[in-house]
């Protein structure tokens, strides 16, 4: 624990190793359906209300994709974007930063260029700045749009654009259609009017079944459709390819994002075939990615692009423009990729260091009201960056198993920004709703969903957006109890710790948010120890269990310069994950601790 905390909080703030709840009904049908009791195990404690069928989620296919007929305004989005093909008009393409935007982006230019002809010189890729520009279709852009020259006469959104209806008038009212393509909870006044089409799954008019499918997965469904389109017309011949090959950047986005990977059968056929497509290494960006990481990387999971990919991308749009990480991901050529990289790459320990000074900031801040049992955080970081805001926020919640909001000073006089990261009770979107209810003069802009969001706060008027944010908060939350919590899967016996057991657990993946990767409780004897890392943060153990030995590594296990607070011969008590460790060319199972003290202790 970080010497800030005071003695008496570090009872509290110890996690708590809690079992799942287990979906009984759904067990017992995993069982009957042929899935081992591990594999059954896994799944009914992550899909509580699940009644569905089994297959989508335990065999993840394509087939299983819902048409994108189905989104609401789908095909009026669809064919606006082919009459500009066919009548050669200019097309601005304006996406979020992130990486969900920036995949995209991708997608939405490559099938442009690619499959529907349309030349280079004709389209303008507009992405804000996050820092100067902000979130969406903010003011700087749409002015960016209004002097291009020749202007574009159609704009096509992702990943933003559902609460920007000032903006999108003031585009249509200079002669520009706006198609906006996003994911984001829709305000309260319902899609933006002066939008030609507005496709969300979100919406409550909306008949697609999944609304938890990602910005990047909206853009590839319009224009799925919008290649359908074109082919009706006779525009494009029956023949043109489909858009399946940029699934492999849509299963980045998707995972980047932090979208569902639970009852979600789209998200999970889309990151399952995108990884497919990922580890034939046909594109430079993949290649560049995998020599970076080294070629025991290969193949990429899940969690490289969650841990690899996705932070190289999303820290250059948090401490400069975001066009290299776009650069990197459309590279012809290796070389091209490799040199983009290297930016991406010195970014993201840029943005390391100023996490964790911030982290660390942050924590110190939080703890009066830790102390108090006040059921959120809300910090504000007079010399934060806002780049990184939710990365501390998400480290806030680690720490102290709250939602968090990070504010740092906005480039607009008067004004901060933030952004917030939820616990799984608390939905982040709908309490800052309420907030907006109680306090509307403070909390003039926020968007999000249930577990991420961002805001723009009045800094005069923070003290009041505190107190309606936190009643917000705790009318939502009732009397859930707070403080960092493992959910585990419960404990293995030493003869399950081996690979067999690991590739048991990986026919279910792909993991993440709302599918979490297995964790399991246990007790090991340490056998070995020393810190490891740049700055020592990091032990390297060797673990016993009965007659089984394997390596550990505990991330973050230390404070630079401390010793463990336990040494050969302890006994512990972990949290726990299975990793395949790959050492030229031979694979060996690997711990990895999440949280472990003494049984003595």
């Amino acid at each position: 624990m970080d010497a800030t905390v005071p003695p008496d909080l570090h009872a509290r703030l110890r996690p708590r190793l809690v079992p799942r709840p287990r979906n009984e009904a759904l067990y017992a049908r995993a069982r009957q359906e042929g899935l081992t009791e591990l594999q059954a195990r896994v799944l009914a404690g992550r899909l509580a209300d699940y009644a569905g069928e089994l297959a989508p989620l335990i065999s993840p296919s394509l087939r299983y994709l819902e048409h994108p007929e189905r989104l609401a305004d789908g095909r009026r989005a669809a064919e606006r974007i082919a009459q500009a093909v066919v009548d050669g008009e200019h097309i601005g393409i304006l996406t979020d930063y992130d990486v969900d935007g920036i995949t995209s982006h991708v997608v939405i230019r490559r099938t442009l260029v690619e499959l529907f002809g349309v030349p280079e010189s004709r389209l303008h890729s507009l992405i804000g700045h996050r820092i100067h520009d902000g979130y969406g279709i903010s003011l700087p852009l749409v002015e960016r749009t209004l002097a291009l020259a020749p202007r574009p006469s159609l704009v096509i959104t992702a990943d933003c654009g559902s609460s920007d209806e000032p903006r999108i008038a003031r585009l249509a009212a200079e002669g520009i259609d706006v198609v906006v393509s996003d994911h984001h909870a829709l305000p309260l006044g319902g899609p933006p009017a002066s939008a030609h089409a507005v496709v969300n799954p979100t919406r409550d008019d909306c008949r697609y079944p999944d609304a938890t499918i990602a910005g990047c997965m909206v853009a590839w469904l319009v224009m799925s459709l919008a290649r359908q389109v074109l082919i009706e017309w006779g525009a494009l011949p029956a023949a043109t390819p489909k858009l399946s090959p940029w699934l492999s950047y849509v299963a980045l986005g998707t995972v980047a994002d932090c979208v569902s990977l639970g009852a979600s059968p789209a998200n999970r056929a889309v990151v399952s075939q995108g990884l497919t497509l990922i580890n034939r290494m046909d594109a430079a960006c993949w290649r560049a990615m995998a020599a970076r990481l080294g070629e025991d990387s290969v193949p990429f999971d899940a969690e490289t692009l969650a841990f690899q990919m996705g932070p190289r991308i999303n820290a250059r749009s948090r401490l400069d423009d975001p066009y290299a990480a776009l650069h990197f991901m459309l590279a012809a050529d290796d070389a091209t990729a490799a040199r983009h990289l290297e930016t991406l790459d010195r970014d993201n320990q840029s943005r390391k260091a100023i996490e964790a000074e911030m982290a660390e900031a942050a924590k110190a801040l939080a703890l009066p009201a830790v102390v108090a049992d006040e059921p959120a955080i809300v910090v504000f970081l007079e010399e934060g960056h806002p780049g990184v805001q939710g990365i501390v926020a998400s480290r806030l919640v680690q720490a102290f198993g709250r939602a968090a909001l990070v504010l740092t000073p906005a480039a607009q006089p008067g004004m901060l920004t933030g952004s917030g990261r939820s616990i799984e009770a608390l939905h982040l979107r709908d309490a800052l709703q309420r907030t907006f209810e109680l306090a509307p003069e403070a909390l003039p802009r926020f968007g999000g969903h249930r577990g991420a969001a961002g805001v723009g706060v009045v800094h005069e008027r923070l003290g009041e957006f505190r107190a309606a944010f936190l009643r917000a908060v705790g009318e939502q939350l009732g009397e859930c109890e707070l403080g960092p919590r493992l959910l585990t899967d419960g404990e293995l016996t030493p003869s399950q710790l081996d690979l067999a057991t690991l590739d048991e657990l990986e026919a279910l993946g792909p993991y993440g948010r709302e599918f979490d990767a297995p964790l399991f409780a246990g007790e090991f004897l340490v056998e070995s120890l020393r810190p490891v890392g740049a700055d020592g943060s990091h032990l390297m153990l060797m673990l016993s269990a009965g007659a089984t030995s394997l390596k550990a590594i505990w991330f973050r296990a230390l404070t630079p310069g401390e010793l463990p607070a336990f040494g050969v011969g302890a006994r512990l008590r972990c949290a726990y994950k299975l990793n395949r460790n790959r050492w030229r060319g031979r694979e060996s199972l690997q711990l990895m601790v999440e949280h472990a003290e003494p049984l003595d202790g």
